[in-house]
């Protein structure tokens, strides 16, 4: 019998062994790559930038000339009548008339105060600007992939300390039903490691919920089928070696924010550039090449065509518009006044972000020593104290005690891992130094 229960054991080991095996293992420079290529909202802002480089073009900007084609053709049936200066008259029922026309137009504005070359920096600008927004959306996205990956790492991590302890409280179950069976134990030691074992199983079973829930949410951000499993690494390393002065000057070069910003003031200012052409003239080139051809049932002419090249310019000038350009060019400048503003703003908001989390950053990284510590010791304790209870020299309670405080050390210095590890991600991408 009790070799059917090992050949049967051995049996689910390895069906077990092999389903993890199966299992990819997802790295963090894999998921990266997966949402840098699935993610929907970084397919969005890789569009927009597209529609932005798309739309600088002299044409968009006004600079080449316009043609256009035209035909037009217009028919009529009248009752008609005609008096002569002879007194005499003539009239005809249902008379037909007809004209055609077409041909092509071209137009050039060739002066506007340059107004259509500050339009073409201006586009490009606004090309900058969707380029910093792709930026800022990779980054975001970046952050909250490794974000939920790091979270996946420490769930995965913390059930396998629960795997741990429902070791320990079969272990312990075991050696209590053991010594009540030779009278060396109370049933009441036996009921509390049963207690003790069950609470364990509610506790791994919630974290196994936890644990699928951070796989779902990191598929979300990759954009992965769900079907799709995998795991993770149970390594976090964090970068113990960021200098706060370092990341204020990367900030101040990369930061997608503040970028943004620079590059909305330079806007305003084309925009003010544009709004002054308005005080020169406008001269604009034409020309056009035309047929016309009319027919007529009652008259002097039957037909008429034509045919012929035309040309000439013409010129227009603002004289007056109820001040209406002196407004405009007021709010224009009003409009730089505010970028800069907001320059100023977007400034001392990205270094207060970067003092507060870099202070939090060294909080972490000093944690993680501590909890490493920490853990060692309630794992030597545990050690110790596990020799005892099996000899019986301490109580079930001081068991538990050290059991529990071995996981909950374990679970402290995962979660010590992981928040470090999430001030390291926001520091980066406050400074735009994210690597992906």
């Amino acid at each position: 019998m009790s070799t059917k229960i090992l050949f049967s054991s051995l049996l689910v080991c390895f069906f077990c062994l092999t389903k993890v095996q199966a299992q990819e293992v997802l790295t963090i420079e894999d998921a990266m790559k997966i949402a840098l290529e699935n993610n929907f909202e970084i397919k969005i802002a890789k569009n927009n930038t597209k529609i932005s480089e798309t739309n600088v073009t002299v044409g968009n900007a006004g600079m080449l000339p316009t043609a256009t084609a035209s035909v037009t053709d217009n028919n009529n049936i009248q009752n008609s009548s005609q008096t002569r200066q002879d007194g005499t008259s003539t009239s005809l029922k249902n008379a037909k008339n007809n004209s055609l026309s077409y041909g092509v137009s071209l137009g050039w504005t060739v002066f506007d105060g340059m107004k259509m070359f500050a339009k073409l920096d201006q586009l490009k600008e606004l090309q900058k600007l969707g380029d910093s927004e792709l930026k800022r959306t990779i980054l975001i996205k970046i952050g909250q992939v490794n974000s939920a990956y790091y979270d996946l790492v420490q769930q995965q991590q913390q059930l396998a300390a629960l795997d741990t302890t429902i070791v320990i409280s079969n272990q312990r179950l075991t050696l209590a039903k053991n010594r009540f069976s030779i009278g060396k134990a109370s049933k009441l030691e036996v009921l509390n490691a049963q207690v003790d074992l069950n609470s364990d199983q509610v506790a791994l079973l919630r974290q196994k919920e936890s644990y699928a829930n951070a796989k779902i949410l990191l598929k979300q951000y990759l954009a992965r089928d769900s079907r799709i499993d995998f795991k993770v690494t149970d390594l976090v390393t964090v970068d113990n070696k960021l200098i706060l002065n370092d990341l204020v000057d990367l900030a101040q070069k990369q930061n997608p924010a503040l970028e943004a910003q620079v590059i909305n003031k330079r806007i305003a200012e084309l925009q003010l550039k544009q709004v002054k052409a308005d005080r020169y003239p406008i001269v604009r080139l034409t020309s056009g090449y035309n047929f016309n051809e009319s027919e007529s049932s009652l008259g002097f002419t039957s037909a008429t065509s034509s045919r012929g090249l035309n040309y000439g310019f013409n010129a227009t000038l603002n004289i007056f518009d109820g001040f209406n350009q002196h407004r405009n060019e007021k709010v224009a400048k009003l409009q730089i006044e505010n970028s800069q503003i907001a320059i100023e703003q977007q400034n001392m908001v990205l270094n207060t972000q970067l003092s507060t989390a870099f202070q939090t950053y060294l909080t972490n990284l000093e944690l993680i020593g501590l909890e490493e510590n920490n853990e060692a010791i309630a794992k030597q304790n545990l050690e110790i104290t596990l020799d005892k209870f099996k000899i019986g020299t301490i109580t079930t309670i001081d068991f538990r005690t050290a059991q529990l405080n071995y996981v909950n050390a374990k679970v402290r210095y995962s979660n010590a891992q992981y928040q470090a590890k999430l001030s390291e991600i926001a520091l980066k991408e406050l400074a735009g130094n994210m690597n992906f």
